[in-house]
């Protein structure tokens, strides 16, 4: 049964280990990538990074500032590829429009913005503040 004949493959997964296991978890993540790089939201994110980055260069940042922006940066995309995965599942496991669907991908999305918030509150902290005080 495969998913090319209209099924669902139901067969268990064979576990790769050792240095095999490094090469599939790389893969994984990799497809994970290639997905959420299709979400709109996500390639919003990467160019008002690149943003942050061209501001971060024109006014001098320190490596410091430039590693906690990362470090935001990738917590941000964390966030954003987990709220993907809650809106993939709930949309298999419950089609219909319903309180419990909309309430996990409410919280998903609450949590995405909470982090552009963090992400944007230090960017214009580090561009803008940070030259005042």
């Amino acid at each position: 049964m495969t998913m090319a004949q209209g099924r669902i493959d139901t067969s268990p997964v064979k576990k790769q280990k050792g240095f095999r296991h490094l090469f599939a978890a790389a893969s994984y993540s990799l497809g994970g990538a290639r997905r959420l790089l299709g979400e709109a939201a996500f390639r919003h994110e990467l160019l008002a990074f690149g943003a942050v980055m061209v501001g971060f260069v024109a006014t001098g940042a320190t490596l410091f500032q430039y590693v906690a922006m990362g470090i935001l940066f990738l917590l941000m995309m964390a966030f954003e590829a987990i709220n993907t995965a809650i809106e993939e599942i709930v949309d298999r496991v419950s089609p219909e429009i319903s309180d419990m669907g909309r309430n996990a991908k409410d919280l998903g999305s609450f949590a995405c913005f909470c982090m552009i918030v963090a992400n944007a509150l230090y960017a214009a902290y580090v561009v803008i503040l940070s030259h005042w005080l």
